[in-house]
């Protein structure tokens, strides 16, 4: 497989992703939530160049770095439309389209409900999935801009990935999920994740990637329709209404 990704925290529970083609070297970046960071890390690297901005959506530690980043790389900045809200972007990813880094050739997948744009980067070939906001180990994003409706549609795409599909959120957020998963669903696979994530995160290691399969399992959101006290609902009502209680969740 070509595709070798570097991982690395960014701002308060930003990760940000390097990812490069080892078969040409075409280096990407998903996301710019910390230039400094990520010029810092594609130092570290040894990689040497960097070819193109792949934004997943609008919010500033999503695309806040676009500019600083293009002035110092020259990059490409890819992207859905959204972005030109905040900060330059040189062309539009729409869904179904593909990108390419070098022989990497992601496909697009449109994920509205955090916010009306939002898109995933997804490449069958090595497997891995660039989620942005839309999906989080144990959660999902906000409903920011979008619907109940339109973020189940989204996470229902994604949960028709292959289940070895490797997932990388944008943020840190697992050990709060845990702890709301368990406020609603006391399915054992959900306790014995949650106490490993507990563990992992005492330990200080990162709980991103996680797998398509882990989040079918384990995943209050994706489990909505399943739960007890929200399974007499059609799925994208119950899925909207564990949305409302993890608004809700003081836990």
């Amino acid at each position: 497989m070509p595709l070798e990704i570097r991982q690395f925290p960014c701002l308060e529970d930003n990760y940000g992703f390097l990812i490069r083609d080892s078969v040409t070297g075409a280096v990407g970046c998903i996301d710019t939530p910390d230039a400094d960071a990520i010029l810092a890390e594609l130092e570290r690297s040894g990689w040497g160049r960097l070819d193109r901005i792949l934004n997943t959506h609008w919010h500033p530690d999503h695309a806040g770095g676009n500019a600083a980043l293009q002035a110092r790389t020259g990059c490409e900045i890819i992207g859905p439309a959204e972005v030109r809200r905040i900060a330059p972007l040189d062309r539009e990813a729409k869904d179904a389209d593909v990108v390419e880094l070098g022989a990497v050739r992601l496909r697009v997948i449109a994920t509205p409900g955090h916010t009306l744009g939002h898109i995933v980067y997804h490449s069958p070939e090595d497997g891995v999935a660039f989620v942005g906001d839309t999906l989080f180990a144990m959660g999902c994003g906000r409903l920011f801009e979008g619907t109940a409706e339109q973020m189940w549609s989204s996470l229902s795409r994604l949960a028709a990935l292959p289940a070895e599909t490797r997932a990388y959120c944008a943020h840190e957020y697992t050990a709060a999920n845990a702890r709301f998963a368990l406020s609603v669903d006391d399915d054992p696979a959900v306790r014995r994740r949650a106490d490993e994530v507990f563990a992992a995160r005492a330990r200080g290691e990162p709980t991103v990637p996680t797998t398509i399969g882990l989040e079918q399992a384990t995943n209050p959101f994706l489990r909505a329709p399943k739960l007890e006290g929200f399974s007499d609902r059609p799925p994208a009502e119950a899925f909207g209404a564990v949305r409302a209680a993890k608004d809700a969740f003081r836990g």
